[in-house]
């Protein structure tokens, strides 16, 4: 797959479009985050609306960018546009900045900056197009241009100058959230809320599900309302409602109309379930397909990186709609099943209907004994009418289960290597 290719300063004023080919708006500017050993990745853009309102979408709502346009999902936040802590604006504060060269040649000025998307779908900064200093007395010469990789330039830093938190935060971006939800725990308070308000909000979302609750309640009233809002919009839906849970019930509802409307409404379902019951333990963003889709749709669904493992294995068949709570659940299709399928096959004819969902009710101690019993790693939640309303995976479970402090203990526990699948024994409640 080749590499697409655009420079930032080509994309300045270019349009953007909804999938109708309306249009929204038009590109000002480009929202990186730095990154320890690799180039900057890109989280979103600062798109112009009409009113000259600047608002922030997501690199994840922009289906396509070209050096003419750019197509979006069509779903825009219209709040106005606020730089978080750890995002640096490529137009207005990367391009005229000076930089010295790994090689020793010399410094230069970064006059245009080329975005990359790789393999994943994903936007990082790719090539440097830098000037050098002029060479000739005559005011009207130019320096000689070059590019570079962002690894073959660096920006100077004082001697004795204290690492600042933009910096810090690009030394923990190979950190697994688990990881870096302790590191953060272990910083003086004061250090920590400075780290957390530089840290992306898809990023601080990860660490602070891996986080106890007190901590998580602390360094969210730390940020402000909107903020805050942010985070919980990045979460997934079962840790954002586990969180808002121990918050009073008027601050719960303030940060809930601060969302956006399709993750409160999915967070607000959760919250009507008890926690220590499937619907308060599940996620109600499963994959879920009709029996008519074929094995080849069901495997691109669960090959999405950004998907929870234990979730992509398996799909769950239902009526339509096809969004929780949906039509009437059919059956399950797993992921080893579909392997000994031609991609043509359809799901319906491959579905394991044996195993009965848990109704939303039913308690967490039933939900361990049937994941114990059936060496599941995922199972369907319903309601009174049947309908697929969400699911719960092992973690979810474990998390539960292992006493309130066991994250704490971290320190003890080393990770297994990341080819190795663990086998866990859940231990039944009395």
């Amino acid at each position: 797959m080749s590499t697409q290719r655009v420079f930032v300063a080509r994309l300045s004023g270019c349009s953007v479009f909804d999938p109708a080919g309306d249009r929204l708006g038009k590109v000002r500017d480009v929202v990186v985050i730095y990154r320890k050993d690799d180039p900057p990745r890109v989280v979103g853009l600062v798109v112009e609306i009409p009113g000259r309102r600047h608002v922030f979408v997501s690199i994840g709502r922009v289906t396509s960018i070209a050096t003419g346009q750019v197509i979006t999902t069509g779903l825009i936040n219209v709040r106005r546009f606020q730089q978080r802590g750890g995002e640096v604006r490529v137009m207005s504060e990367l391009l005229g900045r000076k930089v010295y060269l790994n090689d020793g040649s010399g410094v230069a000025v970064i006059e245009d900056v080329a975005i990359e998307r790789n393999r994943l779908g994903e936007w990082d900064i790719g090539q440097l197009f830098l000037r050098r200093p002029r060479t000739s007395a005559s005011p009207f010469a130019k320096g000689p241009t070059t590019f570079a990789g962002w690894s073959e330039v660096r920006e100077q830093q004082n001697p004795g100058e204290a690492q600042s938190a933009e910096q810090l935060v690009a030394t923990y971006s190979d950190l697994r959230p688990a990881d870096l939800a302790n590191t953060l725990l272990d910083l003086p308070d004061e250090r920590l809320i400075e780290v957390a308000e530089e840290l992306s909000d898809d990023r601080l979302a990860d660490a602070l599900e891996e986080m106890p609750e007190d901590d998580q309640v602390h360094i969210l009233e730390a940020l402000g309302d909107e903020r805050a809002a942010d985070i919980l919009d990045a979460m997934e839906p079962d840790d954002a409602a586990d969180l808002l849970g121990q918050l009073p019930e008027e601050r719960s509802e303030e940060l809930l109309d601060l969302m956006e409307p399709e993750e409160a409404e999915d967070v607000r379902a959760l919250l009507q379930y008890g926690p220590d019951t499937a619907g308060g333990l599940m996620t109600s963003e499963p994959i879920v397909l009709s029996a008519d889709a074929t094995v080849a749709e069901a495997l691109a669904l669960i090959r999405r990186h950004e998907l929870h493992p234990a979730l992509a294995a398996a799909v769950f068949i239902t009526l339509p709609p096809y969004e929780t709570p949906t039509g009437r659940y059919l059956g399950t299709v797993h992921f080893q099943r579909m392997l000994r399928y031609p991609p043509h096959e359809r799901l319906g004819a491959i579905i394991d209907d044996t195993l009965d969902p848990m109704p939303a009710g039913a308690s967490a101690a039933d939900v361990a004994r049937l994941l114990a019993s059936y060496n599941l790693v995922s199972v369907p939640v319903v309601d009174q009418a049947h309908r697929l309303v969400g699911a719960i995976s092992i973690d979810d479970v474990l998390d539960y289960l292992l006493p309130d402090d066991w994250r704490s203990h971290g320190d003890h526990v080393e990770a297994p290597p990341a080819a190795v699948t663990a086998t866990v024994t859940i231990p039944r409640r009395r």
